[in-house]
């Protein structure tokens, strides 16, 4: 499956190999309660992040580690060989203030 990474999975070198996407009309905000990011539709906003590409059995791994929270949302990115379809884990209680790792 193909993933947008935004957040705290950015750069973990256990997902296998990834490509820079930005995520057009949508910002990524601090999760209510957490010192986790969601994102957050906003017309003029955009998300920088990774696409990566994971097998079922890291998949698996992946919702535990996401828990019941988040779902996954199929999102359309930019990569520098254009527009792809991936799915993107969103929570819903995403607060108005920008997340910084």
């Amino acid at each position: 499956m193909r993933l947008f990474l935004y957040g705290t999975l950015l750069g973990d070198r256990r997902l296998g190999p990834s490509a820079p996407a930005i995520l057009v009309g949508w910002r990524r905000v601090g999760l209510r309660g957490t010192r986790y990011p969601t994102l957050r539709r906003d017309r003029q906003g955009a998300v920088s992040g990774a696409v990566v590409n994971v097998p079922a059995a890291v998949l698996r791994r992946l919702v535990a580690y996401e828990g019941p929270a988040y779902r996954l949302a199929r999102v359309v990115v930019r990569t520098a060989s254009g527009k792809t379809a991936a799915y993107a884990w969103i929570a819903p209680g995403g607060t108005r203030r920008p997340w910084r790792e």
